[in-house]
């Protein structure tokens, strides 16, 4: 990504005049334990971008830190928070809605806090969908459950209806958790809130296990994600290890970017073929997977391979014209695809081999949060509602540069990030499995 310059500008509803009931919750800190908005992270931090950009009198490219802070837009004891889940389950869900209710709950006081059920469904009447009354109560287990106690739902609603459901409830806060989807969505609201001049603050949380959301540089569930892939890896190591000529092929979550793939396969180095979307690779011809993996049964006996769900997409028809509810193109299943091809290969061959499949994707997505997880994920949720008490609207909390800050939603949302294929990890994955080009023509990315 080059160090352009880009708006950050975060939306305000207005002037922040109230206090921050915070301020006796901050163990005698004081001013010091707020955020001004003057407070900025760098968007590069290379100190040759920098020194040039000083040189030439030009500005650096930055995002709001986030944070708590002193002056609210909100008054707490009058204003009505929602929140809402949305697209797919994955793992940290309970703890983002329970960190932006304890946040709001004990520490701003704010007593009228609403849960969403199923999605955008729950604001369109004709679901006929309960709101949740968040309490104490509601959420002091939740930490220990995976999935959303929200519940959640793919596709397309009528974004009129849902800011009509948002006046009607007197909502002044609107908390989003999703992907890409979500925040489009999430977009189209804040706009359409804003037709109506309506002071209704939208804040994102983004959510998506690929880890690949553009201008964000970790998401919550990754880390748990890459925890339980590295136990499928084992397993699969295991059972290859225990056949003659045994092949472990596990298929994990990465519909556009391997970044599960990949770092699963740094974080247990016992896999041998790494296949990722952003790096395409040949099945047949003297390059090819089939034949690399012929070289490495021969020279050791047992082989593991890591795919991406989205890789090799090339090998199907009509990939492009198949959609979900979400929109999203519908892959095809490249596990069951590798399995059937390697079996096919080597049953030609007259070669005994055993492959063993592992696809463990809705079990991970399911799960729990694991610690690291956890902990991420009440940073992110707490401070979302400092961004939206404080009148902040418009915006995704983020992780950049080792900080929490405040990304505009127009910035992020229909992009995408992915593994670069002459980047530091994607070398470190070749350097970790020896693992050679796949392509038989040598192509230029």
């Amino acid at each position: 990504m080059e160090n352009c310059l880009f708006d950050t500008m975060i939306q305000q509803l207005g002037e922040a005049k109230i206090v921050s009931p915070i301020l006796k919750f901050n163990n005698g800190a004081g001013k010091n334990a707020f955020i001004s908005d003057n407070d900025k992270i760098l968007f590069d931090i290379r100190s040759e971008k920098i020194f040039s950009a000083i040189k030439a009198g030009q500005e650096m490219a930055y995002f709001e830190l986030s944070g708590p802070r002193e002056k609210i837009y909100f008054d707490p004891s009058k204003v009505r928070c929602a929140i809402v889940t949305c697209g797919g389950l994955c793992p940290g869900l309970n703890d983002i809605i329970r960190s932006i209710f304890m946040e709001l709950y004990f520490h701003y006081e704010v007593r009228n806090i609403y849960g969403i059920r199923y999605g955008l469904q729950g604001f369109i009447p004709e679901y006929g969908h309960d709101v949740i009354n968040l309490t104490p109560r509601t959420v002091v287990n939740i930490l220990d459950r995976g999935g959303s106690i929200l519940g959640s739902s793919r596709g397309d609603q009528d974004i009129e209806s849902i800011v009509d459901s948002l006046e009607r409830m007197n909502i002044g806060i609107l908390f989003m958790i999703g992907g890409d989807g979500t925040l489009m969505a999430a977009s189209k609201i804040a706009k359409a809130i804003t037709d109506r001049s309506l002071k209704i603050s939208v804040v994102g949380i983004p959510k998506t296990i690929d880890n690949d959301i553009y201008l964000v540089s970790r998401s919550f569930g990754f880390d748990t994600a890459v925890d339980v892939a590295t136990s499928a890896i084992k397993g699969a190591h295991n059972e290859a290890e225990g056949y003659p000529n045994g092949v472990g092929l596990i298929k994990l979550m990465g519909r556009h970017s391997g970044f599960i793939a990949a770092t699963a396969a740094l974080a247990q180095q016992d896999v041998n073929f790494v296949l990722i979307p952003e790096v395409d690779f040949d099945l047949k011809g003297p390059n090819g997977l089939l034949n690399a993996l012929e070289i490495r049964l021969k020279a050791r006996g047992h082989a593991v391979i890591v795919v991406a769900e989205g890789a090799g997409q090339k090998f199907f028809e009509n990939i492009a014209s198949e959609h979900d509810e979400s929109g999203n193109l519908r892959l095809k299943d490249i596990g069951i695809f590798l399995k059937q091809e390697i079996t096919k290969y080597f049953n030609n061959k007259n070669t005994e081999i055993t492959v063993k499949y592992i696809d463990p994707s809705y079990m991970i997505r399911s799960l729990p949060s694991n610690a690291n997880d956890s902990v991420f994920c009440g940073f992110l949720g707490r401070d979302a509602v400092h961004a939206g008490m404080a009148g902040k609207t418009k915006l995704i909390v983020g992780h950049w540069n080792n900080h929490f800050v405040h990304v505009p939603m127009e910035l992020s949302i229909g992009k995408r990030k992915q593994i670069s294929p002459y980047g530091k990890l994607w070398m470190t994955v070749l350097g970790a499995t020896g693992q050679a080009c796949l392509k038989n023509k040598q192509e230029k990315f």
